[in-house]
């Protein structure tokens, strides 16, 4: 099992992102970036591959509406070269209220759009010529634009033919997706215990129809980490977090995380933490969060309990522990838990 983490910061990134390098050192192997709507997660990527010697790069992740294929698979090519091949490319479909809130661009055919965006920089990796007649149109047919656009490949050579491609999925139809064509799979708000009864069937037909080409499928999940006889209270930290998700990342019957929150049978407090959080009540919203969700979802405890969660999220399918160190030293969580995951 590998372990990564996500690059979190509030204010300046760049004094995060300086961090990485101690980290890299403790035997950090994935770094995640994401970019909801905030600094674009490119740029801090190629800043960490000039900081960093070994760590992967990982986007987590670049939505598939706001950049067009080309662009995406350049940015795949160029931070691939500027990291010396250590670039990993978590795509997604963010949703509605940040694509056509901050981005505007209408929210339409998300999962066919992630498909055709893993083919096409599949295939400019490879050099070809991007060609494509489905929801990209690519070159623009005749009639639409100047009528000059031509097939193109990539004027570089890129530093590897394949970048690991994840893809951010929740829902159904988009994890059968992702377990069928990506390399990777970056869940959210993961509960092991649950995870199988939740997506099972839709990663069993999605690698069913899987190439074996692509090898297994990836999986990068996990959560906060405090090691301690006395520590259960930091999971209160948490709480802003999956308060904000279920309750306020979303329209009242369009919010996947909701959505998930009660398929993982929590759906009294679903309502509650949605209906307190749309009102203005985000801490008594952030009450009603389950603790047995976030005791599983995390990896806050005495050093036993913590194996124990490591044990559940291998269990699971993580293949990549993704944690968050809630420390003093950071550096010093990532070398004790790498050691109980190699």
């Amino acid at each position: 099992m590998k372990l990564s983490m996500p690059l979190i910061y509030a204010g300046n990134p760049r004094e995060t992102a300086d961090q990485v390098a101690g980290l890299e050192k403790a035997g950090l192997d994935t770094i995640w970036v994401a970019e909801p709507y905030g600094f674009d997660a490119p740029t801090l990527m190629g800043y960490l591959a000039a900081k960093t010697e070994t760590v992967e790069i990982g986007a987590g992740i670049l939505n598939v509406f706001s950049r067009t294929p080309g662009a995406l698979l350049q940015t795949a090519a160029g931070l691939d070269n500027v990291s010396g091949g250590r670039a990993v490319i978590g795509l997604g479909a963010s949703g509605p209220q940040v694509i056509e809130g901050f981005h505007g661009v209408p929210y339409d055919k998300p999962l066919g759009r992630t498909r055709e965006v893993i083919e096409l920089i599949r295939m400019g990796l490879r050099r070809e010529s991007l060609v494509k007649d489905g929801i990209f149109k690519i070159p623009l047919p005749e009639g639409q634009g100047l009528g000059l656009g031509k097939p193109l490949k990539l004027l570089n050579k890129p530093e590897r033919p394949v970048v690991p491609l994840w893809v951010a999925a929740l829902g159904d139809k988009n994890v059968q997706m992702t377990a069928e064509v990506a390399d990777g799979w970056l869940p959210f708000l993961f509960h092991p215990e649950k995870a199988k009864g939740v997506w099972g069937e839709a990663l069993a037909r999605g690698t069913a129809k899987r190439s074996p080409d692509l090898g297994p499928l990836e999986i990068s999940a996990g959560g906060m980490v405090a090691i301690g006889d006395d520590v259960k209270g930091m999971l209160d930290f948490m709480r802003p977090m999956y308060a904000l998700y279920v309750g306020g990342m979303g329209a009242r019957g369009k919010n996947f995380y909701n959505d998930l929150a009660c398929q993982y049978g929590y759906e009294k407090e679903a309502k509650e933490i949605q209906d307190l959080y749309l009102g203005g009540n985000k801490r008594d919203a952030e009450a009603k969060v389950p603790l047995e969700w976030l005791e599983a979802g995390n990896l806050v405890g005495p050093a036993s309990y913590v194996k124990e969660r490591i044990a559940a999220f291998r269990e699971a399918g993580v293949t990549s522990l993704q944690v968050s160190p809630a420390t003093e030293d950071p550096a010093a969580t990532i070398a004790q838990v790498k050691e109980w995951v190699s």
